[in-house]
């Protein structure tokens, strides 16, 4: 459920070199993208058969995008959940409360373990629950 935006990207920015307005281009593709958040996610809590949402990273402190995930989630009977805007822009916190967990679980030697910048979070083993 992955999403990749650089057809959009690209499409927007042809437009853009062709005169269309910007800023309806830019309302355009905020939409589409926020759409498609809304419908990955969606569609992740319909596989998993999940009634809750967690939003996270900098995109999640847009109010837009959390009303449409608030309508969706209502319409799932879902619960909606998102942290204050000082913990959603930057990663550096979910990353350390991710050490922090790891480190806890204590079953790796530190000393030997290297950073993995292509580590997913679906590839993670959530074992410190």
């Amino acid at each position: 459920m992955d999403v990749c935006f650089s057809g959009l990207l690209t499409r927007a920015k042809h437009l853009a070199d062709a005169g269309e307005n910007r800023s309806d281009l830019a309302f355009s593709l905020q939409e589409s993208a926020f759409s498609m958040l809304v419908e990955v996610a969606e569609r992740a809590m319909a596989h998993c058969d999940k009634k809750e949402l967690l939003l996270g990273g900098g995109v999640a402190c847009s109010k837009i995008l959390q009303e449409k995930c608030r309508i969706m989630c209502e319409e799932r009977g879902a619960q909606m959940f998102v942290p204050a805007n000082e913990f959603l822009v930057d990663n550096a916190a979910m990353i350390a409360w991710q050490g922090v967990l790891e480190k806890r679980k204590a079953n790796k030697n530190y000393d030997e373990w290297q950073p993995n910048p292509q580590w997913r979070t679906d590839e993670v083993k959530v074992d410190w629950r």
